[in-house]
């Protein structure tokens, strides 16, 4: 089932380099938050703790349904539908992700970690959820698209946490929740105002305000 769980993770992040419509990336990201955390629970069934049964199920409703209901309200009272002309194209994504998949792999080989996890895959898709996440907020122009590539990292770096140590970075995880929640929270209104100001997204043309 982990391994199950990791190649979806990483067909999610394929999914996300292909996609143009912020609604459809809003959904694969709370899909990916829900999903890391089933999957938490799911390969430590046999030793559950009540502690890490609370975090993993707080890392489901905050990443799979709190994070995705407040971007859809940014977007709802900014009116954007797509995140269009951004700065690398939908197939050069693909094409530059099955790159960053091979590196992945290429990592995970190298890096044999021995994590209460042994799923082979879950280091690679970690590392790809990473890339993703950063891939998005440096290739898209939308302020939206890059807080939505700002949370795929996150998801990347917990994935990777489970895989090392298993339980421990549990505790870490939250303090990582607070930290995304807070920064998604003050993305959306930050968001919001420059929609209002400039009646538009794209964090490029915010660069001609330097002075």
């Amino acid at each position: 089932m982990s391994e199950t769980c990791m190649m979806v993770l990483i067909v999610l992040d394929l999914a996300l380099l292909g996609i143009s419509m912020v609604n459809t990336g809003i959904l694969i990201v709370g899909l990916q938050g829900a999903l890391l955390g089933a999957f938490v629970i799911a390969v430590n069934a046999p030793a559950l703790s009540p502690r890490l049964f609370v975090i993993a199920c707080a890392g489901i409703a905050i990443k799979g349904f709190l994070f995705p209901l407040l971007l859809r309200r940014t977007i709802k009272e900014a009116n954007i539908q797509r995140d269009m002309n951004p700065f690398v194209g939908a197939s050069l994504s693909l094409l530059i992700g099955i790159l960053m998949l091979a590196s992945a792999l290429w990592l995970g080989a190298e890096l044999p970690l021995t994590g209460v996890i042994r799923a082979p895959f879950t280091v690679p898709a970690s590392f790809m959820t990473m890339f993703t996440g950063l891939f998005l907020i440096i290739a898209r122009k939308k302020a939206l698209t890059q807080c939505l590539g700002y949370i795929v990292f996150e998801n990347g770096i917990y994935a990777f946490g489970v895989a090392a140590v298993g339980e421990i970075p549990s505790l870490v995880e939250l303090g990582l929740l607070l930290d995304a929640f807070v920064a998604v929270f003050v993305m959306g209104i930050a968001i919001y105002r420059i929609n209002q100001e400039f009646d538009h997204m794209d964090a490029d043309e915010l660069r001609s305000l330097k002075g």
